[in-house]
């Protein structure tokens, strides 16, 4: 009998649109012969909708759909399909969340499944959280000695005080400086500052998506990736791949519309940095007790090739122009391989 696959996608947050094209691109990857996909989109409003076919979540024509889904928190793990007053309950074997940002891949619907008691792809509740939010990421980073870029941190509230928090920064840091929502991913809400004008006004953007911002000194540098894959001593590290952005930095329009951005998965790298990066990704991946995959994100600082960590994304990208399919796949464990190994490794910490 084939096992029952929830998939998971959409989404309230502002990656919604990303996650939909990726939860497709995954979706194909799961094999028919083994799985019984089960599509259920999160409307921008929170809606869940069974979504008919891929071809629905492509085409966005499953946000048409009549058939609402709500997943029982009971251990039957038990999916209720209802249209008007038709119910129909479905027995889900196991969860694949392809939620990026808030209210996905935070930790949210992680501790929903693990209420449930069903098995699910990824990082868990905690680990989600963790690295979901910069500033604790920033915490566990310290406690196992990577290297990272500084920063102060300010809450939306102190914003009513602009001078005071204004003075901290630059008393902190030289122009430019980068200023970030703590919980937010796919760049937004993320702006670089180059003087005080622009410093006020990325921090009242940042506040738009969270009421933890951190404003980070400037690494010059080249932007490496490098995806993680497993748990534990079973953990292993692609190659690297570089991102030449189109823009001044790599924010979420020159990720995502801006054709000029190049990845490139065959940087050409000083001696033996290489190694370091992927040394480095596991490290924190296991300090943020990651399960799964993850793709982790760092700077090759100008002038000193010193490796400085960014962040890490515990449910990656998946789009045609992803980094983290596109390094898995350079090693040697393309989609169709570790998407099907993913769903099984959801069994085995079961």
């Amino acid at each position: 009998m084939k096992k029952k696959v929830l998939v998971l996608f959409g989404g309230r947050s502002s990656e919604h649109d990303v996650s939909v094209i990726s939860a497709a691109t995954v979706a194909k990857s799961i094999p028919e012969d083994r799985y019984e996909k089960i599509l259920v989109g999160i409307t921008k409003k929170g809606a869940w909708l069974l979504a008919p076919s891929v071809e629905s979540m492509e085409d966005g024509s499953w946000k048409e759909s009549r058939i609402h889904a709500v997943l029982s928190p009971e251990t039957d793990r038990t999916l209720f399909l209802t249209e008007g007053d038709r119910i129909e309950k479905v027995t889900v074997d196991v969860a694949f969340p392809v939620l990026h940002g808030l209210w996905g891949e935070d930790g949210t619907v992680q501790g929903l499944f693990e209420t449930a008691m069903l098995p699910y792809v990824g990082c868990g509740h905690l680990s989600g959280a963790i690295t979901m939010d910069k500033f604790f990421t920033k915490v566990i980073a310290d406690s196992v000695g990577v290297a990272q870029a500084a920063y102060v941190p300010v809450r939306s509230w102190e914003l009513t005080d602009m001078d005071s928090v204004v003075a901290r920064v630059e008393a902190a840091h030289d122009y430019p400086v980068f200023i970030k929502p703590s919980n937010a991913g796919s760049s937004m809400g993320i702006t670089k500052a180059h003087d005080r004008e622009e410093l006020i006004a990325g921090l009242r953007l940042a506040a738009e998506h969270d009421s933890k911002i951190l404003v980070e000194e400037t690494i010059v540098g080249r932007e490496i990736e490098c995806a993680v894959y497993g748990h534990g001593d079973k953990t292993f590290a692609s190659g690297v791949g570089e991102i030449v952005a189109a823009a001044e930095f790599y924010d979420f329009d020159a990720k995502y519309n801006n054709a000029d951005s190049i990845t490139d998965v065959n940087p050409v790298l000083p001696e033996g940095k290489e190694d370091e990066f992927r040394e480095t990704a596991i490290r924190i991946y296991k300090a943020c007790d990651c399960f799964g995959m993850a793709r982790v994100d760092f700077f090759l600082e100008e002038g000193t090739n010193r490796v400085v960590f960014n962040e890490i994304n515990t449910i990656p990208g998946h789009t045609s122009i992803s980094m983290y399919p596109m390094l898995m796949a350079k090693v040697g464990h393309p989609m169709s391989e570790y998407v099907p190994d993913l769903i099984e490794m959801a069994y085995e910490r079961h």
